[in-house]
């Protein structure tokens, strides 16, 4: 048992990392020990992250106990970017967390700063080398195995590795303890990989007093939706995916998702989309003391040419019929249909003989994009049941003659007597089907439709032949669908 993390007042009695811990009790008997917990670190950490969505959407994960935020273009919005610290600073605090922050031209100087210097630094661009020159060498996010090797050769700080000759430095330790050097002092860049997706428009307002009551949150959204629709007509698209943005006074955040199967600008449909995502959360959202600032994103566009709406629209889409579809996925979420991901389907032909791969299911969202060019709907011989079975069942016939329609069957351990046939309606099997033969000959089926004595009709298929043409492959019934 080792020391994984400690506080300050722990740091000021001479505890380090990595320290044994009966070491550490038997001079220190009144530690407060806490087992470590990496996942629910990495929790909160992604928590605290969340929240930093309000000062920049530009956020990156610096496990296990750091955050990179990209505030170009935001200081502003905060006073500055001493403000903007002070602000984070304080609210943080607020919320029980021991926080330090430095401000930097560089990810590579701002990480040693915030470790290395006592206080809040802002460093301007071209002074990094300043600052940076009493730190270790260990502020250069250098592994364990290179600080070791520099270290035996007289260098500790980063100073002294600035006026050292490179061209040694390179070909003893390789170049990762040049590249770290550079980038912290901002000869090379260094980019940040934000843990969320960069929305393509985006609309916020920050409160001075907090709200809570969903007519507020809707009313912030229509007020948002409104805005955001000036920034979509310059451009000339429509939202297809949104999110509303709700950041509470405590720190906890909720994103609310919804899509549209065609672009959208009008604010009045973007509120009845979330309208009916806040319903179907209920409970889910607890505004606690309030919200103090919303946000509206963009997540994906869409092309949305202005057009003048006609009495007739004789080929195109019902866009009642697509705020429906849309509404009703907002509402019902991901996984509504257990074989889909997308709440809302809609079935399409597929090109294929067997009944059961003839149509699969797609996002209703789709619905406005045609098939591919190539692809061709096969069209049925006969009438198919109003309802298929998804995996054919097993039944046990009794024909007149081999290859007659059968006489009775029984299906789910109950007998039925057949009254009247049609059929057969031969398919062909597919030869380049998972279940084709080694020879690549297809297995034939032969449909028939049935109607019992009490007149519910059924759809039964025989697979196989019998005699020479089956090939020793043994025919077998089996019940498809019913027909309404």
């Amino acid at each position: 048992m080792r020391i994984a993390s400690l506080d300050e007042a722990a740091e000021t009695r001479g505890l380090r990392r990595g320290q044994g811990l009966a070491d550490a009790r038997a001079a220190h008997p009144d530690l407060d020990i806490v087992p470590a917990d990496a996942q629910a670190d990495r929790r909160l950490l992604t928590a605290i992250a969340d929240w930093c969505d309000r000062y920049t959407p530009l956020v990156a994960l610096d496990a296990p106990d750091g955050l990179f935020l990209d505030i170009s273009g935001c200081a502003h919005l905060f006073g500055g970017e001493h403000g903007l610290v002070a602000d984070l600073l304080a609210r943080l605090f607020e919320q029980g967390f021991a926080v330090r922050a430095a401000v930097a031209a560089t990810p590579g100087a701002a990480w040693a700063t915030t470790r290395f210097a006592s206080g809040t630094l802002c460093i301007d661009r071209g002074a990094e080398a300043p600052v940076l020159a009493p730190f270790p060498l260990a502020a250069l996010r250098l592994d364990a195995e290179t600080l070791a090797g520099l270290a035996k050769v007289g260098l500790k700080t980063v100073g002294q590795l600035i006026d050292a000759p490179r061209a040694p430095l390179a070909r003893r330790f390789g170049r990762q303890c040049l590249l770290r050097l550079d980038q912290a002092l901002g000869a090379v860049d260094e980019a940040i990989s934000p843990r969320l997706p960069v929305p393509a428009l985006s609309v916020e307002r920050r409160l001075a007093e907090p709200v809570g009551r969903t007519e507020d949150v809707e009313h912030l959204l229509m007020a948002l939706a409104t805005g955001l629709k000036t920034g979509l007509e310059r451009s000339g698209a429509g939202a297809r995916a949104l999110e509303y943005t709700l950041f509470r006074v405590d720190g906890a955040v909720y994103r609310l998702c919804v899509g549209a199967s065609r672009p959208v600008r009008d604010p009045e449909t973007i509120v009845k989309l979330f309208r009916e995502r806040l319903a179907a959360m209920g409970d889910e959202i607890d505004a606690g003391y309030g919200f103090d600032v919303v946000r509206l994103n963009v997540l994906a566009r869409g092309e949305l040419a202005g057009e003048q709406s006609d009495f007739a629209r004789a080929g195109e889409d019902d866009p009642d019929v697509a705020l429906l579809l849309d509404r009703i996925a907002a509402r019902l979420g991901d996984g509504a249909f257990p074989d889909t991901r997308h709440p809302v389907g809609q079935a399409v032909a597929v090109e294929s003989h067997e009944p059961e791969r003839a149509e699969t299911r797609r996002p209703a969202s789709a619905a406005r994009f045609p098939l591919p060019a190539k692809q061709n709907v096969l069209q049925p011989a006969s009438p198919r049941p109003a309802r298929l079975l998804t995996v054919p069942e097993p039944v046990e016939v009794v024909a007149g003659v081999p290859e007659g329609p059968p006489l009775r069957f029984r299906w789910r351990r109950a007998l039925y007597q057949v009254a009247k046939a049609e059929g057969p309606e031969r398919i062909g099997g597919e030869w380049w089907g998972d279940e084709a033969p080694a020879d690549l000959c297809p297995v034939p089926r032969d449909y028939y439709r049935v109607e019992d004595e009490a007149g519910r009709r059924y759809w039964l298929f025989r697979r196989g032949l019998y005699g020479p043409a089956g090939r020793g492959v043994q025919p077998q019934w089996f019940m498809h669908g019913m027909f309404a």
